[in-house]
């Protein structure tokens, strides 16, 4: 059985708050899970917008099922797989790959200073093409739908590999030293290391930062020395070093927000 399969099964079996935000390209239904504590703070969590990186899904489940046992605070939206109908080329054609369906890179089709980014090609690939224009394909256009309607405080993207943590997109200083703290936060927790991504432009964190004026994290889970993709055999560790993020993250939100 495949992961998408396993989410499959974990939908039809969840019977909290769920539905779909959207659609792929192919027209397959993006999933999404609403586990609600409190009212405020918001939170939005979308992993797998590239295919290969689908052990993050394995990490959705898992996350999802802790916050419903051990959350205090806070309501959160889970997007597991955003990208389906690269996911299936990944798990069954080209292991190797990142983008949609149409040879698109989801994490650099939004409108973020688009097209700007160091490593953007311009025509179709396996990574890294930014597409015809911003929001170009049909997740990420759900993906920016889904986020206002929500309108959440912050949003995680959930990423691998790398064990890292990004949160800079060109924030003016006082943004700048909030989302540094939510970064130290997340480092504290997990034992990731807080990095720089200068030149990277068009992802859905930046968009988050530079449009919705909130603050958005980039998180890399598993070892750099692993290969991808990273397969369910990693989800012990991945989890252990994150289960305790969201409940964290919550409070600190809290902190800063309605202090």
């Amino acid at each position: 059985m495949n992961v998408l399969e396993e989410l499959k099964i974990f939908y039809d079996n969840f019977d909290g708050e769920k539905g779909y935000m959207g659609s792929s390209g192919k027209g397959k239904l993006i999933p999404y899970f609403a586990v609600k504590k409190t009212p405020k703070p918001i939170l939005l969590i979308q992993y797998a917008i590239h295919a290969r990186e689908y052990v993050t899904i394995y990490l959705a489940m898992a996350q999802i099922k802790d916050y419903i046992k051990n959350g205090k605070l806070g309501s959160v939206y889970f997007i597991p797989a955003l990208n389906v109908d690269g996911i299936e080329i990944s798990l069954n054609e080209k292991p190797l790959y990142k983008a949609n369906a149409f040879g698109v890179d989801l994490n650099v089709n939004f409108d973020a200073r688009w097209g700007n980014g160091k490593q953007n090609v311009r025509f179709k690939n396996d990574e890294n093409y930014i597409g015809v224009e911003p929001f170009s394909e049909q997740e990420s256009k759900d993906l920016r739908d889904f986020t206002l309607s929500v309108m959440p405080d912050m949003t995680v993207s959930y990423h691998s590999k790398g064990e890292e943590i990004y949160y800079e997109f060109f924030q003016d200083e006082k943004a700048l030293k909030r989302d540094y703290s939510l970064a130290k936060v997340v480092a504290k927790e997990t034992g990731y290391k807080i990095k720089s991504t200068i030149g990277s432009c068009g992802g859905y964190k930046d968009w988050c930062i530079e449009k919705l004026k909130i603050p958005a994290l980039t998180i890399e889970v598993g070892k750099d020395y692993l290969s991808h993709p990273l397969k369910k055999e990693h989800l012990a560790d991945i989890y252990q070093k994150n289960k305790g993020v969201i409940n964290a993250l919550m409070r600190k939100l809290f902190k800063i927000e309605w202090k």
